[in-house]
């Protein structure tokens, strides 16, 4: 999925918990669908990051030498400006993009 184009917002607000778990029915739940979620987006995020960045990597065994390279710090930048991965998972959540399957049942929010 690309997080990059994510309607989430880049800042934290407080949100209604009451229309939060009116579609679960328990708070608790709830949080739980939505923090699993932002586990899978945060790996995959990593994942991403690690690959881009594995081009400029060079096996040193000096560890004394550190090189800038102005492509690697504007992939890191643009990583660190994305939504965090919560907010994208609350914000899927919102807007009923999540599939959740628990034991036998499934449910779509």
């Amino acid at each position: 999925m690309d997080y990059k184009n994510t309607k989430a917002v880049h800042t934290t607000i407080t949100r209604d918990m009451s229309e939060l778990d009116a579609k679960v029915g328990n708070v608790y739940e709830t949080v739980a669908i939505i923090a699993k979620r932002a586990n899978q987006i945060s790996s995959d995020l990593k994942k991403e990051l690690d690959a881009r960045l594995q081009d400029f990597s060079v096996p040193q065994d000096n560890i004394d030498e550190v090189f800038e390279n102005k492509e690697q710090i504007e992939i890191s930048r643009s990583y660190e400006m994305m939504p965090k991965p919560t907010l994208i998972a609350t914000q899927e959540f919102i807007d009923d993009e999540l599939i959740v399957r628990n034991g036998s049942k499934e449910r779509e929010f």
